[in-house]
This record gives C-alpha cells, sequence and structure tokens, in this order.
C-alpha cells in the first residue's frame, strides 16, 4: 500500500496518473495546501520542502522499512523503477526519459506554474511578467511541440513517465488559457492521453478531494500559499 499525500494540483496529478496506470493500491491522504497543511509537522518529516505531493511506501522492494519520497520527479522515478513501468528497459532510452523529466521538472512546471501567478493569483497586474512567462510558456510548448513530431509519446512510441509529468502542466489554467493551435503534435499528444481511462480516473479525483477545485482562492488561503514561510 502507499501512501499519497496529495491535493488536486499538477504537480499532484502526476502521481495519481502513475498510479492508476500501474494499478497499485494506494490511499489519498489529503494536503489541503490552502489551509496550510504541508507546513504540519508530522508531513514536513516526509516532506522538508513544505511541498506537495509526497509518498510513503509501506512494501518497498527491499521488504525493509517503508520509504518515504518527496518531489514529484522523484515519486514518479522511484515508482517506475518499483514497477518495472513506464521506464525504458535500457540505459540510453532511461537516459531520454530522464532528460525530458528533468525537462519538465526545471522548466515547464515553474514557468507554467510563474504564468499562472502572475495571471491568476497576483493580486496586481504587472505586464513585464505576464509577457515574460507567456512567452517562455510559449516557447516550451514549441520545443515539446516539435518533440512530438513523427512520435506518439515524448520519447517514441512507449507512453512514459516524462509524459506523466508534461501533461498535466499543458495550459492547466483555465482562467487563463493559452492558445495552443500553433502546436498540433503537442494537441495530438494532449488528446491522447486525455482519453486514457486511466487519466480520466486520476482526474475524477480532483472533486472527490477537493470539493471546492476551481472557486476563486479567498485571500486569506493566497496568504497561506503565496506567503507563509
Amino acid at each position: 500500500m502507499i501512501d499519497l499525500h496529495y491535493w488536486p494540483t499538477p504537480n499532484g496529478h502526476k502521481i495519481t496518473l502513475f498510479l492508476e496506470e500501474a494499478g497499485l493500491d494506494f490511499r489519498i491522504i489529503p494536503v489541503d495546501i490552502g489551509k496550510g497543511a504541508q507546513f504540519e509537522p508530522e508531513y514536513l518529516r516526509i516532506s522538508p520542502n513544505n511541498k506537495m505531493p509526497a509518498i510513503v511506501d509501506h512494501a518497498p522492494a527491499d521488504g525493509g522499512a517503508p520509504i518515504s519520497v518527496f518531489e514529484s520527479g522523484a515519486i514518479l522515478v522511484y515508482l517506475a523503477n518499483k514497477t518495472g513501468r513506464f521506464f525504458a528497459d535500457d540505459v540510453r532510452g532511461k537516459v531520454h526519459v530522464n532528460e525530458w523529466l528533468m525537462w519538465q521538472m526545471a522548466g515547464l512546471g515553474p514557468m507554467t506554474g510563474q504564468y499562472g501567478h502572475f495571471h491568476v493569483y497576483a493580486p496586481e497586474a504587472i505586464d513585464y511578467a505576464r509577457d515574460r512567462y507567456r512567452n517562455e510558456v510559449l516557447r516550451l510548448l514549441g520545443v515539446l511541440d516539435k518533440q512530438l513530431r513523427g512520435r506518439a509519446f515524448i520519447t517514441g512510441d512507449e507512453y512514459t513517465i516524462a509524459d506523466m509529468a508534461c501533461y498535466p502542466w499543458v495550459n492547466p489554467y483555465t482562467k487563463a488559457p493559452l492558445d495552443l493551435s500553433p502546436f498540433p503534435d503537442l494537441l495530438r499528444w494532449h488528446a491522447a492521453i486525455a482519453a486514457r481511462p486511466a487519466t480520466q480516473r486520476a482526474y475524477a479525483l480532483t472533486t472527490q478531494v477537493n470539493p471546492d477545485a476551481g472557486k476563486p482562492m479567498s485571500d486569506e488561503e493566497k496568504k497561506v500559499l503565496f506567503g507563509k514561510r
């Protein structure tokens, strides 16, 4: 059994995508980031950076004590190694998957997050910041679109953790949508993943865990999420 400390955000969705695809037994432990659950001492013991998600694997492959893992990319690699799925079988293939996983962790995720912050959550409109992050996100989506030309998935014919990492970060802000029409291969890939039954099960968890998903954040929630140290 895997305990998934989760809230329905793009980084949270990465892990439910994997767990649903792999058919692993898991239990969701909600981490309400708007109420500051990520700062609770018990949670900080497994996720010292006070970010979500994190997991605790109560049945690790070595048969030893439970293993906790924080950081969504590290969790995906751990789960891929545990199950032997959604990761390449050979050294060169693993390098390729890792490249695109790190690309998402270092680029697509952070830049899209900043785009969302300044277009959706910031208390005032700052044109420089809005333009800066919009342009960078569009550049990154162009990189991904080019990579997907002639490929079913990011690294080839097989669905991998690189796809699971990138998918939730493509145009996640309904209040600040991007025009993706210049990226036909990206749209094709995104639609194919959206149609997977495991993807639909993963995203169905959103309102089960947070019935208020999609509603505007309160000022107090923004203060906790963006201001607490």
